[in-house]
């Protein structure tokens, strides 16, 4: 580790400047330093920060921007190994959830349902927690070679994410999932008694109850999930036909990624006056959308940082549409500008939108004002947050968020260069 941070150190303070490099340096340990726990079973638990809970998505996402380091360390390729291993360990109890605890001691953020495992922090099914461990697992090996992620629960797991996505593509006929909260906030719960939004099943779509900032879906076709599904997808074709030599595997894999991806270009896409042909967030099938982006990814910002096959148009049209005001959630202010999220107050940003605009512009000079807008606004603490107000960075949510920091620490090591192979 101090080998490689010695190595960035220098290259960071040449290209990006000391205080870029500094806040680098702060976010890219902090994970490390205070996230991650060895359970001493092969595994590795990861909480999300201040939440002493263990998201599917999140784990994954914090442990991404080390993948780089890990082609030169086997301690620390094992280490994200382990914490593949963990999150299909956690799938293969309930892969309806969307985090876990360390011990089945019954924690949760809210005790929804009497019978909830004691395993499950929450219980929320959003489609982007089954792709996460997926992309983990296969970026680790396509990168560095490491195979020991992949073991029984691994191969369970996918089993239980085929089984849960075909039920989900018919959510109304075949699902008996559902999720009820008593709480004021109605983003918090399912409507119809927990049944969620209403779709037209048989569109080769997967119905999801929540986006990934874990509100619930105005309709229940999130379509940056479905695009990562198909991604995901493309990942296991992958791997059937290269490691695992499994051609049953290989063909549904590879069938399924074309079903979504005929389908989001079918279900997902709709015309505007502002930008013309643009992806939705969300669809019903009925021929409903919400028109908008969230900072959480899977985004439509984050498009082409997954690995979507967009058209190319109307990828170009959406990117224009939702880094403007016709986004109801995009802010401008004295401090910034950039995507926030119904999540968080009003004017608020989100130092995770910020990144993926960062890793998805073309040109390194954006790049690198995007990293200094975000080391700007950090309220003086030197480290990421959740959303801050776009007028006064003073005021933000989440002192401690593993997440945003290690989008920044992404961000800055591919402004220097170090991209994954995927």
């Amino acid at each position: 580790m101090d080998a490689f941070l010695e190595r960035i150190r220098r290259q960071g303070q040449e290209e990006c400047g000391p205080g870029l490099t500094e806040i680098f340096i702060n976010c890219y340990t902090n994970t490390l330093d205070t996230a991650v726990r060895n359970m001493g079973d092969g595994t590795v638990h990861v909480i999300t920060g201040d939440i002493p809970a263990m998201w599917l998505r999140d784990s994954a996402a914090q442990l991404r921007p080390y993948i780089v380091q890990a082609k030169e360390e086997e301690a620390l390729r094992e280490l994200i190994a382990g914490v593949v291993r963990r999150q299909f360990q956690y799938i293969c109890i309930d892969p309806y959830a969307n985090a876990f605890n360390e011990s089945p001691d019954g924690a949760c953020w809210s005790k929804d349902d009497p019978g909830q495992d004691p395993w499950v922090w929450e219980r929320k099914f959003e489609v982007d927690s089954l792709c996460y461990p997926i992309q983990l697992a296969f970026l680790l090996w396509k990168n560095t070679g490491c195979t020991s992620q992949f073991d029984r629960n691994f191969h369970e797991g996918i089993r239980r994410i085929f089984q849960v996505f075909r039920t989900e593509q018919f959510h109304e006929e075949k699902s008996g999932y559902r999720f009820r909260r008593k709480s004021p906030l109605f983003r918090d719960t399912l409507s119809r008694d927990g049944k969620g939004a209403l779709v037209r099943s048989g569109t080769g779509l997967i119905w999801s109850g929540f986006r990934p900032s874990d509100d619930a879906c105005t309709y229940g076709y999130l379509i940056p999930s479905n695009m990562f599904a198909a991604v995901a997808m493309g990942y296991l074709e992958e791997l059937a036909a290269k490691l695992f030599s499994d051609p049953e595997l290989e063909q549904e894999a590879g069938a399924f990624r074309e079903e979504l991806r005929q389908a989001v270009e079918r279900e997902g896409r709709t015309y505007t006056e502002e930008a013309g042909m643009i992806y939705a967030y969300e669809a019903d099938g009925f021929g409903m959308y919400e028109l908008m982006d969230d900072a959480n990814v899977p985004s439509l910002l984050a498009m082409d940082y997954l690995g979507y096959p967009a058209d190319p148009k109307t990828a170009e049209n959406t990117r224009r549409y939702i880094l403007s005001e016709a986004n109801p959630f995009y802010y401008k202010g004295a401090k910034a500008a950039g995507i926030g999220s119904p999540h968080t107050p009003p004017g608020y940003i989100w130092h995770i939108a910020l990144a993926v605009q960062g890793l998805t512009c073309r040109s390194r000079e954006e790049k690198l004002e995007i990293l200094r807008t975000m080391a700007a606004t950090t309220g003086g603490k030197g480290v990421m947050h959740e959303g801050f107000s776009c007028e006064d960075d003073s005021k933000y949510t989440r002192d401690w968020f593993s997440w945003a920091n290690a989008m920044y620490a992404e961000l800055f090591l591919d402004y220097l260069g170090y991209q994954l192979e995927r």
